[in-house]
């Protein structure tokens, strides 16, 4: 172990650490990405309409051919392991998928921007489907039928020509990713002014990054859209070898790095843009022109796939075999025991103590007027090693709850629902973003303070400051959070807290549901403190619990969001009082004095016409495509002969069924409803009954009796098989 200080970029990381082994010495990993790809190709073409040459669910969205181009990549690289190179049958779906594209194009070369939900946003050159095409047609387009070549050059000419006025217009993520495909068209088709401007425009993107390695698109870091950049950058830099970008790759695989949680997905409150994402964030092919870059994408990816056991999407795999870079890996750090990590001018820092790690973030702006950038309002996320992130998760508009602090009265800034055209920055008399921010770092604390209001505001009616330190007990059980605000200026802090589930407990054992019914609960009615899924979060005098805090969704038309994205929130107002203290510890679940089986861990069998699948973010194994009489079945390892009390552990949601637990072909107790309105991660624990087991294997299933009225569907999804040895 060693105390280390390093730089990257504007960021500061100084860390108690060991270096991590790498997972691969060197990258690619290609053994991996191929049997990654070839296992993918077979799922895709069943999803193939013959007679359109349509891929995906209905209803049917141009994004749904993206899968051209792992279909071309597994058509053309040769490999041993590779059966589908050069197959017939192959080249002939990915010839009728670009022209299903032809197919959809308008007059300028767009297609209707729709999603799942069969909304519609207009019409779009939509830069993941120009550029998986063009670089299909790459691979493939000397191999197609002339006729379909014909039509793929036709359609691709079109859209790239159109995309091409584009070229002088502002940096974005979405117009830098069609350049790129832009720059690989020119190529293709021998049109060198599309490359020339297509360079232009992806070298002043460069000159845009800011020095901490990201791009901003209103105030302060992206992190989700920033891995846009790099991977459209990537790209470029694998067709063009333009040498511009390797600074920029550089300073980003280290920022990336720097705003890792423990868990391996990065910090929410330093995005500018997107929520909490709790898988573990791999990276994309722009990392791989990099030491630090290729070490990033070779520790995430390992620890995604487990080892390499589990295969990675096909177009991940097929971008990685076709456009990485390659060499040496500069090994990661591992997650430290004690480390500080500030970014950019003390814009956020970051304080891990283990289990605990806090981040707190200082991008003061005023509140953009448009769904697509979110409010800089909510400035502290808390994550813990058993729990996962517990507190934060990211920003949104028109939900003053989710901010730290608000100035005035929190109920007139509101979403009114089914409202696609809301005014985000309403005339109201409310605060809810800073105007004036910083952060400062102790031993075993952070600490912020904040104004809100303009300066000339503040000394008008006394705004200010506003504090908040969060600090760490020296046994590391009991993380503080101190809010400080003036009395009597309406001003009212808030913690909000990750939907975990629909169960909460007050002091006194009392279960309170998380359902869609509104609470507001004071301290005094709950004794004080409450425990959510083993966080037990003690809450001050005067403050209030309330349900949901829900955010305003940018990527639905009408900003709809369900309850599993809600925050269950302690609101603290400053009206006789300037200081609140909460306090937050983990309370470990009884270990099950019994056997316990993982069911992800078990052989499986599903009936015919079903399909099952692992769900690592639930910690439970799927059963999909069900109908009344689906069974899942689990095989045990061997038990010994005599009486067992059965419980089973299944996740809840809202499209769960009522299923019927079963023991080697006998039913077990009563049957039992999954559904809830939202998703309850956690689950419920069900007593099925005793029951007499032989000596062996046992096998243990449920089956789809039936659903709950307000259900969407009857899938179903197990946690866990837990046995109590009865006495015979």
């Amino acid at each position: 172990m060693r105390t280390t200080l390093w730089l990257a970029g504007s960021v500061v990381c100084s860390a108690l650490v060991q270096p991590a082994s790498a997972a691969w010495e060197t990258w690619p990993p290609r053994e991996f990405l191929m049997s990654s790809l070839v296992a993918g190709v077979e799922r895709i073409l069943s999803t193939q309409d013959p007679a359109t040459g349509q891929f995906g669910t209905k209803p049917w969205i141009c994004n749904d051919q993206n899968v051209l181009l792992p279909l071309a990549a597994a058509w053309s690289l040769e490999d041993p392991s590779n059966r589908w190179y050069h197959d017939e049958a192959l080249l002939t779906a990915i010839a009728k998928g670009g022209e299903a594209l032809v197919d959809a194009q308008d007059e300028r070369g767009a297609w209707i921007f729709r999603k799942k939900d069969n909304s519609t946003w207009g019409q779009v050159h939509q830069p993941w489907t120009y550029s998986r095409w063009v670089r299909a047609y790459q691979l493939v387009g000397e191999a197609l039928p002339p006729a379909s070549k014909a039509r793929w050059e036709a359609g691709l000419r079109l859209g790239l020509g159109a995309i091409r006025r584009s070229a002088g217009g502002a940096v974005g993520n979405m117009t830098a990713h069609n350049m790129m495909a832009l720059y690989i068209g020119g190529q293709c088709f021998g049109e060198d002014d599309w490359c020339r401007a297509a360079a232009g425009y992806l070298q002043r993107t460069v000159e845009e990054q800011e020095e901490g390695g990201y791009w901003s698109e209103h105030c302060g870091p992206l992190i989700g859209y920033n891995g846009v950049y790099v991977e459209l950058l990537g790209l470029y830099y694998h067709a063009s070898r333009d040498a511009v970008v390797l600074g920029a790759l550089e300073r980003a695989a280290q920022f990336h790095a720097s705003v890792l949680l423990p868990n391996g997905a990065a910090t929410p409150g330093i995005d500018e843009r997107q929520l909490y994402h709790d898988g573990v964030d791999i990276g994309n092919v722009g990392l791989s022109w990099t030491d630090a870059g290729r070490g990033y994408l070779s520790h995430q990816l390992w620890r995604r796939s487990e080892g390499g056991t589990r295969p990675v999407d096909a177009d991940y795999a097929a971008t990685m075999l076709l456009y990485s870079g390659s060499g040496p890996i500069a090994a990661m750090p591992s997650a430290a025991d004690e480390s500080t990590t500030v970014l950019t001018t003390v814009s956020a820092a970051t304080k891990r103590i283990k289990p605990w790690q806090w981040t707190f973030t200082a991008f003061p702006c005023r509140p953009p007027n448009f769904r697509w950038v979110q409010d800089r309002q909510n400035l502290i996320d808390i994550y813990h090693d058993d729990l996962g992130l517990v507190v934060g998760g990211g920003n949104t508009k028109l939900q003053p709850y989710w901010s730290t602090f608000t100035v005035g009265d929190p109920a007139l800034l509101a979403h009114t629902p089914g409202d696609t055209a809301p005014n985000f920055l309403p005339d109201v008399d409310l605060l809810w973003t800073p105007d004036m921010a910083s952060i400062n770092v102790e031993p075993r604390a952070l600490r912020m303070a904040l104004k809100y209001g303009p300066a000339d505001l503040n000394r008008q009616i006394g705004h200010g400051p506003y504090r908040v330190r969060a600090g760490l007990d020296d046994a590391g059980a009991v993380l503080t959070l101190t809010f400080r605000a003036p009395r009597g200026r309406r001003a009212e802090a808030h913690l909000p807290l990750l939907y975990r589930g629909t169960r909460l407990f007050a002091a006194d054992g009392r279960r309170i549901t998380l359902g869609s019914d509104t609470l507001s609960l004071t301290a005094a009615e709950l004794g004080g403190e409450v425990l959510y899924y083993g966080l037990r979060v003690g809450l001050p005098e005067g403050s209030r619990l309330l349900w949901p805090a829900l955010p305003h969704n940018p990527y639905k038309s009408d900003g709809s969001a369900g309850l599993s994205s809600g925050k269950l929130v302690v609101a603290m107002p400053f009206e006789s009082t300037d200081t609140h203290t909460v306090t937050l510890s983990h309370q470990p679940a009884v270990p099950f004095d019994g056997i316990a089986f993982e069911a992800r861990d078990l052989t499986v069998e599903v009936s015919d016409g079903t399909y099952t699948k692992r769900l690592d973010s639930l910690g439970s194994q799927f059963m999909g495509r069900t109908q009344v009489g689906s069974v899942m079945t689990f095989t045990t390892p061997d038990l010994a002969a005599g009486r067992y009390a059965l419980f089973v552990e299944a996740v809840l949601a809202n499209e769960y069924g009522i299923v019927q637990a079963v023991v080697n072909g006998q039913d077990i107790g009563e049957p039992f409803d999954a559904y809830v309105d939202g998703i309850d991660i956690e689950g419920e624990r069900v007593a099925c009954g005793e029951v007499a087991l032989p000596a062996g294997p046992q096998r243990l299933g449920v089956r789809i009796v039936g659903r709950n009225e307000a259900s969407r569907s009857q899938t179903i999804s197990v946690k866990r098989w837990l046995l109590r040895r009865l006495g015979d």
